[in-house]
């Protein structure tokens, strides 16, 4: 059956278009709901990668024949991809998985442990000073060639990189879309199944009400079909403290699963200090805080610490995947996957509304933070743009450890763009991770750090690492 197309043509521009995750996503997505006539521009700088998903685009689009029809080119330059576009996407990786293998060994050496490495601590803040000013560049290239459009960053750190582009373009309409608190909808879909005794339920059904910054986010309210979820959370991370819990049992022998899968055990120790349900995945949240929490015992906690060894082997067969698929290998399953890119991209062209967390300028919605810091709260998306929903207000404890890391990320999107850089050594040892280093240390292992991408920095930067 013909679906029914409600939105008029878009022209959607892909920065990172050699994606061997997001980018196919977008195309299952679109090819599964079939309602969005769309021309997909993929643009990344190795152009071979944006070509062969170009051809693998357009196997999704011939497939899905009696939906809206959707195009897919390998653009050269990035301003080819965006001039005229609609919807902008940035989804790159800010340098290599060589440079993201130093991010974790150097602080290792100094005794810091980190579990993924790319939103805060010395690798999250390394990973920064390489994306800053690649993502300062696209965004001053979006101002010049399709200032109206809508853009998505999927591209961490998501908070710090978010801010960038307002801080280039202040009149970007630009926000950034992060899957973790579909973790904590899944669990409440899954209580309000459990009390029912059967299945109704999904994740869409469970509506939360966000607080907090990228990576550390909490639900302070949700619900399914109206009933209130948070006295049945509460209780089932009492219950369940001990244990931890996961949606489906751990496959040893399956890396993934082991390294990137985690028990809910942080989240629901931190809910049951708090008060109010930690949203983030687990890895995620034990980097905001002292290592001495989670981090020193990560095995007694059930999460991984994700080895980026094993990154390399699993984008060796997604590169080996990749290529069977434009050899001609059978494509996947149509199936909608968790993001909410198509949604939310189909309620801003005239579709239905769409809410879902998303990272945008603070401006009153959520209180307690700088005016313009970049929060995440859920706001809703609709012909009349993004509208940030009012979330309220952290618990004063859970705020008092959040705010430190938002005004770091707003202080150091400022200083790289105004190359102050002395003060990047102050804002470095004063991350909790570092802060427990003597300050020599601390400066040495900047130092390191620095040395060790020097080769991805603008020359402002490395001084900055070499002056430490």
């Amino acid at each position: 059956m013909q679906k029914t197309e409600y939105t008029r043509p878009v022209t959607i521009a892909y920065v990172g278009g050699g994606s061997l995750n997001w980018a196919t996503k977008l195309m299952g997505d679109l090819a599964q709901d079939g309602t969005v006539p769309a021309t997909v521009r993929l643009y990344d700088l190795d152009h071979a990668s944006a070509q062969r998903n170009a051809r693998i685009g357009a196997r999704y689009a011939a497939r899905n024949a009696t939906g809206a029809p959707v195009t897919y080119t390998a653009e050269k330059t990035l301003d080819a991809a965006l001039t005229g576009a609609d919807i902008v996407i940035i989804s790159i990786l800010p340098g290599s998985f060589e440079d993201m293998a130093n991010d974790i060994a150097i602080p290792e050496r100094y005794g810091i442990r980190q579990s993924v490495g790319d939103t805060v601590g010395p690798g999250g803040f390394v990973r920064a000073m390489r994306a800053i000013p690649m993502i300062a560049e696209i965004g001053r290239a979006i101002a010049r060639h399709c200032p109206e459009a809508y853009v998505c960053n999927l591209t961490n750190p998501m908070s710090v990189l978010t801010g960038t582009l307002y801080a280039v373009f202040p009149e970007i309409r630009a926000w950034g879309s992060c899957h973790e608190v579909i973790k904590t909808r899944k669990i409440m879909a899954y209580l309000a199944n459990r009390q029912a005794g059967e299945v109704l339920y999904g994740y869409r059904d469970a509506k939360v009400n966000v607080l907090g910054i990228n990576h550390f986010t909490f639900v302070d309210r949700a619900t399914v079909a109206g009933l209130d979820m948070m006295p049945a959370y509460l209780a089932f991370a009492r219950a369940q403290h001990a244990t931890g819990w996961r949606e489906s049992p751990l496959d040893p022998a399956n890396e993934h699963d082991r390294y990137f899968t985690d028990s809910f055990r942080v989240k629901f120790d931190l809910s049951l200090r708090f008060g109010i349900a930690a949203a983030a995945g687990d890895r995620h949240l034990v980097e905001f805080l002292p290592q001495s929490w989670y981090l020193d015992d990560h095995a007694a906690w059930k999460f991984g610490l994700t080895p980026v060894e094993f990154r390399m082997r699993e984008r060796k067969e997604k590169v080996d995947y990749a290529d069977a698929l434009d050899q001609g290998a059978e494509l996947p399953p149509a199936r909608a996957s968790d993001e909410a890119i198509v949604e939310q991209i189909k309620a801003l062209l005239g579709g239905p509304e769409h809410v879902s967390n998303v990272n945008l300028p603070n401006h009153g919605q959520l209180a307690g933070f700088s005016t313009g810091t970049i929060v995440e709260t859920n706001a809703r998306f609709s012909a009349l743009g993004i509208q940030p929903v009012v979330a309220g207000r952290l618990p004063r404890a859970v705020e008092l450890i959040t705010r430190p890391h938002a005004d770091r990320q707003d202080a150091l999107v400022a200083a790289i763009l105004s190359d102050d850089v002395d003060a990047l050594l102050p804002l470095f040892v004063s991350d909790p991770l570092v802060a427990a280093l003597p300050q020599e240390k601390a400066a040495r292992l900047f130092r390191d750090m620095v040395s060790a991408t020097r080769h991805r920095l603008p020359e402002t930067l490395i001084r900055a690492g070499d002056a430490a």
